[in-house]
C-alpha cells in the first residue's frame, strides 16, 4: 500500500501505540456502561474517573473542571452556545482567524439577537491590540481567542488578552486544541489571568478521534447542548465513549512528558524546512510572529495550492492546502484573508505540520521533491500563457 510521508499533524495525528494498548480492554472485555450499577459499569466509571484526573493534570486543572465531549467542535459549541443561553444577548467577540467551529456558532448567535465582533489581526496573524481594546470597551459578554492557530501556527498571548478583558466582565474562552503537546498549557495560570475555559482534543496529540474536553471554571454557567441522562455534571448527556476517553488520558500523559523534547525536535525541523522554502522563493505566512514549533504555512507566486498539494501527494508527501476549496466554495483561507493576504497569493497556500515521527531526512526529501514539482508546474503554466 502506498503511504506518503505524513506532514499534516495539525489535521490529526497517528494514535500512539501506548494509547491503543490502553484502549483495547474497553473495546472488548471491559465493555460496561459507566452508568450501570453492576461491576461492569463500576469498572467503566472508575476508568473515566481516572482519565478525568489525568486530563486535568495535563493542563493544571482540577478533575471537576473537565467536561468530556466528542470533539473540539462540540466543546467549542458547548462553551459559546451554552454560555450565551445563560446570558442576555449582547456583544460576542471572537478572533477573525478562529477555527470555523468557533466562528460558525458565533454567527448563529448573531442571527438570534447577539452582536458579533470579529477581532482583527495584523499581517502576521496576531490580534490587533488597538482593535481589541476598542472591542473590550464595548463590554462583550463572551470572548473567544484561540491559543494557537491551526493554519499559521501563530500563538496568541491569551493570558494578556484575558487580563485586558477583565474590566468588561466577559467570560473568556480559548481553543487550545493545537497548543497541547506542542506548548506548555497551564489552565491554573490562565484561569488566574481571566481565562475561564479551554478546549482540548485527543486526536491532535496521538489519541483517538471522538474524545475531547472542555476545561471550564465551575463559576461559569452553561446550558447543555445535549440534554438527557445528566452525564458530565449535566453538561453533556450521552453514554460515555470509555475507550476513547481512556485513550485521551494516556495521550495527555505522553504529550506532557514529551512536550519539551518534542518542541526542540520540531523547531530543528521547522528551521530546516523554512530555510529550504525561502531558498525556493516561498512566502512564509506569520513568519515574524511566535508560532507553534511544527507549523509552516507558505505559498509560491502563480502556483495553486490545491494543485501543489495533489502533486506532492502523488509524489509521496501528505500536506494540506490552505484553501477551503469546493465547487460551492472556492474562497481562499479566511485566516489569510483576515491577515490581508491577496486572494491570488492566499489560494496558493500550503501547510506543512510536522510531528514526532518526522526526520531531517524526510524534510530534505520533501524540499527536493518540492523543487522538481514547482519546476514542472511553472513550465506548464508558461506553456499555457
Amino acid at each position: 500500500m502506498f503511504a506518503p510521508i505524513y506532514f499534516d499533524h495539525n489535521a490529526t495525528t497517528p494514535a500512539d501505540p501506548e494509547v491503543i494498548e490502553a484502549m483495547l480492554p474497553y473495546l472488548a472485555r471491559q465493555f460496561g456502561n459507566a452508568s450501570s450499577r453492576h461491576e461492569y459499569g463500576r469498572a467503566a466509571r472508575r476508568a473515566i474517573d481516572e482519565a478525568r484526573g489525568q486530563v486535568a493534570a495535563a493542563v493544571g486543572a482540577h478533575a471537576s473542571e473537565v467536561v468530556f465531549t466528542s470533539g473540539g467542535s462540540e466543546a467549542n459549541n458547548l462553551l459559546i452556545k451554552g454560555a450565551a443561553a445563560c446570558l442576555k444577548p449582547g456583544l460576542l467577540a471572537v478572533g477573525a482567524c478562529e477555527h470555523p467551529c468557533v466562528i460558525k456558532p458565533a454567527e448563529q448567535l448573531a442571527r438570534r439577537g447577539w452582536t458579533l465582533a470579529k477581532l482583527r489581526v495584523d499581517g502576521e496573524g496576531r490580534i490587533d491590540a488597538e482593535h481589541y481594546a476598542a472591542v473590550i470597551e464595548r463590554k462583550p459578554r463572551i470572548v473567544s481567542v484561540m491559543l494557537a492557530n491551526n493554519e499559521t501556527g501563530v500563538v496568541h498571548d491569551v493570558a494578556a488578552l484575558a487580563e485586558g478583558a477583565r474590566q468588561s466582565g466577559a467570560w473568556f474562552h480559548s481553543d487550545a486544541v493545537q497548543a497541547l503537546g506542542k506548548l506548555a498549557v497551564d489552565f491554573r495560570r490562565l484561569n488566574a489571568a481571566g481565562v475561564h475555559a479551554l478546549t482540548l482534543s485527543a486526536h491532535k496529540i496521538g489519541g483517538p478521534k471522538g474524545a475531547a474536553a472542555l476545561i471550564v471554571d465551575k463559576r461559569l454557567e452553561l446550558e447543555p447542548l445535549i440534554a438527557g441522562g445528566g452525564h458530565e455534571r449535566g453538561l453533556r448527556s450521552g453514554t460515555e465513549n470509555v475507550a476513547a476517553i481512556v485513550g485521551f488520558a494516556v495521550a495527555c500523559d505522553l504529550a506532557v512528558k514529551r512536550q519539551a523534547a518534542l518542541a526542540e525536535h520540531l523547531c530543528t525541523l521547522r528551521g530546516q524546512l523554512e530555510r529550504g522554502l525561502l531558498g525556493l522563493g516561498a512566502t512564509l505566512f506569520g513568519q515574524a510572529a511566535e508560532r507553534l514549533p511544527n507549523t509552516v504555512y507558505f505559498s509560491f507566486p502563480d502556483i495553486d495550492g490545491e494543485t501543489l498539494v495533489g502533486q506532492l501527494d502523488r509524489a509521496g508527501y501528505a500536506v494540506a492546502s490552505g484553501a477551503a476549496c469546493s465547487s460551492a466554495n472556492p474562497e481562499p483561507s479566511h485566516v489569510l484573508q483576515a491577515m490581508g493576504v491577496a486572494p491570488e497569493r492566499a489560494r496558493g497556500a500550503v501547510r506543512v505540520s510536522l510531528g514526532r515521527g518526522n526526520s531531517e531526512e524526510q524534510v530534505a526529501g520533501f524540499l527536493g521533491t518540492l523543487q522538481s514539482t514547482l519546476s514542472r508546474l511553472q513550465q506548464l503554466a508558461a506553456m499555457a500563457v
